[in-house]
């Protein structure tokens, strides 16, 4: 039977009388909206799609109508079901809610990410899968040692099968609500035909260790919902309103989530925008936001175009971008400002030049000696398509001493440290935990070798328990001897100490804390350590207890640890940002770069080659992101030649450049670089045929076609590239490409290629076939390489 009842603390509550007669009949958090904003608060039945643009004031429309259900009595504290994808933004929202209520109150009781929502709702009805509510969630390191174990005892070739990679698997089916019995016969050939094998073992494990992983958080919750009417229609009656941040972020096991909890009374509101769906390769979906009229008959679809962040120059240009995506419901982005620079474009010899150009114009605009008005360091960023690319901005900030921080570098409570701690505190709340005995086992050194680890494995599955009940019966059987016994009885009796207070709560979960760093000997090893990294972690274990503070018991804090894995601490001084175009999302500042606008580095040609199409409207996606992130000033640069993982490469200019409206783009590009001027402005067809190809749509078509590899500019550049030991674009050497050749394949037609196998046209660019393969996916292959599938046979091997 589920632990849910009526009665719980989670169920719906009335608003006080004595608040309700505090409510102020003005309405103050209505006043500053715009019509779209207020139209989309003040639309409470019913499902809602806000289709908000970048930097439209989603946020204060979406926190608007949180205030607007509990002003017009429609909904209390407890009603609200909010969810957004950081906790970052469920903070931000909460501090907005409430400063915009007109009486005091603690905020939403439901107002979180996907996965701290489930979370709660998961250890109300752990039973019902086979676990304790006191399960622990398990991080990636943890997830990743397990399934090594797993695939070791499958007498699997963990160098060829690595666990990294069967994790990888295991988590996109999870993200596409893929239990062990429903994986895609199409999908059974994973990791050498016995990945769904290893997942179903996989799940039995973490039910004997009282755990989940990640994914297991919402696709068990999903299996809940899905298999227990009762209980889901009680969820369905706790949350009157749904509100959800983010929502072209969704990936399938969530939308099914939304989709089973507002299906009862359709009182859904998602903010989203389809233009800023970037997150395909880690399980999104943006058909979710696509499809919400079709989900949701009768939606009232409302569009917030009004930026308050951009100039019209910088909001013209992403317009530009990302209008050449067909996969999108539309909408155009204006502002009433008047003012502002042009987007500015600028072409480089090499990713060197690029960096040392970009440190110049850095320390320019700080000085301000640019014309305009000085802008700090913490007010720019550089944004990267791929992380290889900041290599080349450190070295050169590093020798001109411009102070700089890289954004999504190592997080505390991944350092060494910390994880050992967290898992002493793992086991003091949940002893079955055994990747966290294996972890501290010996650590710190207790004088157990692997064969006495070994001895307590054994023991442990021969009686099947635990481990930490497998070391107390090595104890008690003294299989072991000397000082590894002795040591070991005293870590046991100190995890059964630990656990005992936690159960009954005898000291605060800081005092506990400092107990176990205390009697386990961790502390007492850091401070006996001489090498110079000691005290820094020695001031790191200090942090770790302090932040203990913020948290009610230890399960809470380790819960929070598990789903956020974020250091928050600031740094000092000004900085210049340098972060990937995926960390970015959500950002804003003054002045933006955005280097490495090279065809195969951005877009990236995995993408493309992996997802076809599909991958080229995401890719596009980004560069939109990336554009919107500039509130003053955005630079889009190139190279001609760039150095990746140690190799020269030449390259052209992302077709992404093409798109850039020419009347809103200022080249800055010193005429006679590479011996002919070129520019997306005010170009002439004198101009040099190869160089004038990198930008204006008409010339970078043709860069594309043989003529333009036999020009005079083109033989420049290839000599140029050629004395510096650089190789030219494989199209450039082979001519493979014709965008004017008349395919002698239609749409539709089956196929065969001698690596891909069977597959069927799905679009034709030129002599380029867009082809979805049985077995590969979808590819862009020449023709000339592809034959017809009844033809298949004469093919010579």
């Amino acid at each position: 039977m589920s632990s849910f009842s009526e009665d719980d603390a989670f169920e719906a509550a009335a608003v006080p009388l004595s608040q309700q007669a505090m409510a102020r009949p003005d309405m103050e958090y209505l006043k500053d909206l715009n019509s779209p904003q207020r139209e989309a608060v003040e639309t409470l039945d019913g499902p809602v799609l806000m289709l908000a643009g970048a930097g439209t004031g989603k946020t204060k429309a979406l926190t608007a109508r949180i205030a607007h259900l509990q002003s017009m009595r429609r909904a209390g504290e407890n009603d609200i079901l909010a969810v957004t994808f950081t906790n970052k933004a469920a903070r931000e929202m909460a501090k907005r809610v409430r400063s915009m209520m007109p009486w005091p109150i603690a905020g939403v009781k439901w107002l979180g990410t996907f996965h701290s929502i489930s979370a709660r709702v998961l250890r109300h009805h752990a039973e019902l899968i086979g676990l304790k509510s006191s399960f622990t969630i398990l991080d990636t390191d943890d997830q990743i040692r397990l399934l090594k174990q797993i695939i070791e005892a499958a007498e699997i070739d963990i160098k060829r099968w690595p666990a990294r990679m069967l994790a990888g698997i295991i988590d996109d089916w999870k993200n596409r609500a893929f239990t062990p019995s429903n994986v895609p016969v199409a999908e059974s050939g994973a990791f050498d035909h016995k990945g769904v094998e290893l997942y179903a073992e996989y799940q039995r494990r973490l039910r004997v260790l009282n755990a989940v992983d990640f994914g297991d958080i919402l696709l068990h919750t999903v299996t809940i919902f899905q298999e227990n009417a009762d209980v889901l229609e009680r969820w369905r009656r706790t949350f009157k309103y749904i509100l959800v941040d983010e929502y072209q972020d969704t990936n399938v096991a969530q939308y099914l989530w939304l989709r089973l909890l507002a299906d009862g009374h359709k009182n859904i509101c998602c903010v989203g925008d389809d233009d800023q769906s970037i997150y395909g390769w880690r399980g999104a979906e943006v058909g979710n936001i696509l499809r919400f009229e079709k989900d949701f008959p009768g939606a009232h679809v409302v569009r917030l175009e009004e930026n308050y962040r951009s100039t019209p120059h910088i909001l013209a240009a992403a317009s530009g971008v990302i209008a050449a995506n067909k996969g999108r419901l539309g909408k155009t982005l204006f502002t009433s400002r008047t003012d502002g620079e042009k987007v500015r474009l600028i072409g480089h010899w090499d990713g060197e030049e690029e960096a040392r150009w970009i440190g110049e114009e850095v320390e320019a605009m700080q000085r301000g000696t640019r014309g305009m008005s000085p802008i700090g360091l913490d007010d720019m960023a550089i944004l990267v398509r791929a992380s290889h690319q900041m290599r080349a901005f450190e070295d050169r900030f590093l020798t001109i001493g411009l102070p700089y921080r890289v954004i999504g570098g190592p997080r505390f409570y991944e350092r060494m440290e910390i994880r050992d701690v967290m898992a002493y505190f793992r086991l003091a709340v949940s002893p079955e935990d055994d990747l966290a005995f294996e972890r501290i086992v010996n650590t710190p050194k207790r004088g157990l070798g692997d064969k006495a680890v070994q001895t307590i494995q054994r023991t442990a599955r021969s009686n099947g328990v635990s481990l930490v009940e497998g070391a107390r019966l090595v104890c008690q059987g003294k299989l072991l001897g000397g000082r590894g016994l002795k040591e070991l009885t005293i870590l046991v009796a100190g995890l059964d100490r630990w656990h005992g207070q936690v159960r009954a709560e005898a000291d605060t979960h800081v005092e506990l804390a400092e107990m176990i760093l205390d009697e386990s000997g961790y502390t007492g090893f850091w401070q006996n350590d001489k090498t110079p990294e000691a005290p820094g972690r020695l001031e790191n274990l200090k942090e770790l207890v302090k932040a203990l503070e913020n948290f009610e018991n230890l399960q809470g804090f380790l819960e929070h640890v598990s789903l956020i894995m974020d250091n928050e601490t600031e740094e000092q001084g000004e900085k210049v940002s340098i972060m990937t175009l995926h960390a970015a999302k959500g950002l804003e500042f003054p002045a933006v770069f955005l280097p490495g606008w090279e065809d195969g580095l951005f877009p990236s040609q995995r993408s493309m080659d992996e997802s076809g199409m599909k991958g080229l409207e995401e890719e596009r996606r980004l560069a939109y992101v990336g554009i919107t992130r500039a509130e003053e000033i955005c630079t889009v640069s190139f190279a001609a030649n760039r150095r990746v993982y140690g190799q020269w490469q030449s390259a052209m200019p992302s077709r992404f450049i093409d798109e850039l409206p020419q009347d809103h783009v200022e080249v800055l590009t010193p005429p006679g670089l590479y011996g002919g001027g070129y520019g997306a402005a005010g170009m002439s067809a004198s101009a040099s045929p190869a160089m004038a190809g990198m930008v204006g749509s008409d010339l970078h078509e043709k860069a594309h076609k043989a003529d333009v590899y036999n020009s005079p500019g083109w033989k420049r550049l290839q000599s140029r590239s050629q004395n510096r030991g650089m190789s030219m674009p494989s199209e450039a050497r082979n001519m493979t490409i014709d965008m004017d050749a008349v395919s002698a394949f239609t749409e539709g037609e089956r196929v065969f290629h001698q690596k891909f196998g069977y597959g069927e046209v799905m679009g034709i660019e030129g002599d380029k076939l867009v082809i979805e393969f049985d077995k590969a996916g979808s590819k862009h292959v020449v023709a000339r390489f592809i034959v017809s599938a009844d033809k298949a046979d004469d093919v010579p091997f």
